[in-house]
């Protein structure tokens, strides 16, 4: 819950701030006004999504499980379809399936804990100011010692694990907009839990994109053969290098690029210990250690000497 709060406190805080100064640019306008509308927003739009697509989102994933699911049970005809039933059965990708079943219909029981975040995250918004002052009188006080550890650790885990995630999600929304754009050219069915697939998928870094390929190359391969598939692999080729040489270089600073070996290494034991959300938020959690044990300090570039002559 914390961590959720936390998310959407510091996305909407960020959204606010952008909103709030292209607005007063054109004329004032009150920060906690835009903060109730963007929140009225979020909450029309959760309200229009259950009631409308929920029932449609939830139909389209049991249909995209069960065509992954008759791919791996009648494959025994076709030699190469075999051999990649064969190839994802040794992952147990019946199991990883059927997980993915169980969290969609238990989002139901979510809804009361996301609008208590909202609420929370809301009232912190608004009082933002008041709490900054309030929380301020504890540095004088007798635990001073113990807020200016607090205070550090706070900053630097906005400056760092927050920017991160915000740098995920905008990459997320970038690649399921290009990938289900281009899945609709090329006829693809299930697009609203494709759309749910492709961006969770998204936030996990590097292994994402590995990940969403399988389900994406299944569907391609029973709609146009080996042919669609290897286009559908060519399409997210083309849309990551978009990511990594264009959208990467603006969003993520260069102490959050990470050799792909210690990506790897920081998602298998995140997902380890801490399960599905490990894969999320490892690399944040991570950069975030290296941002307090001063690993990502910047060298300073040095200076060309100057060499003077006295005439």
């Amino acid at each position: 819950m914390i961590l959720l709060l936390f998310l959407v406190t510091y996305v909407m805080n960020r959204l606010q701030h952008f909103i709030t100064e292209k607005l007063n640019r054109l004329f004032p306008i009150n920060y906690k006004v835009v903060v109730i509308l963007l929140y009225l927003i979020v909450i029309a739009a959760i309200v229009l999504g259950i009631s409308r697509y929920s029932p449609r989102i939830v139909d389209q994933v049991v249909q995209l499980t069960n065509e992954i699911m008759k791919f791996l049970d009648t494959a025994d005809g076709d030699n190469f379809a075999s051999k990649i039933a064969g190839y994802l059965q040794s992952f147990d990708i019946k199991n990883y399936t059927n997980d993915a079943l169980k969290y969609i219909f238990a989002l139901s029981k979510w809804l009361e804990f996301i609008l208590l975040v909202i609420i929370l995250s809301l009232f912190f918004l608004l009082q933002k100011r008041e709490i900054s002052k309030f929380t301020s009188k504890f540095k004088t006080s007798k635990i001073g010692w113990f807020y200016n550890e607090v205070a550090y650790l706070g900053d630097k885990f906005v400056s760092s694990f927050g920017k991160v995630i915000e740098a995920q999600l905008l990459i997320a929304v970038f690649n399921t907009a290009l990938t289900i754009l281009g899945l609709w050219i090329l006829g693809f069915p299930y697009l609203f839990a494709l759309t749910i697939l492709v961006f969770m998928l998204s936030l996990v870094p590097v292994a994402g994109v590995i990940i969403s390929l399988i389900p994406l190359c299944l569907i391609g391969y029973q709609l146009g053969g080996l042919q669609l598939s290897v286009i559908v692999v060519i399409m997210i080729i083309i849309i990551h290098a978009l990511e990594t040489y264009f959208l990467n270089p603006k969003l993520m600073a260069h102490k959050t690029k990470l050799p792909m070996f210690y990506t790897f290494i920081v998602l298998i034991l995140s997902q380890h210990f801490l399960g599905i959300w490990g894969l999320i938020i490892g690399i944040p959690i991570f950069v975030f250690l290296l941002d307090i044990l001063d690993v990502n300090k910047m060298e300073k570039t040095e200076e060309p000497v100057r060499v003077e002559t006295k005439l």
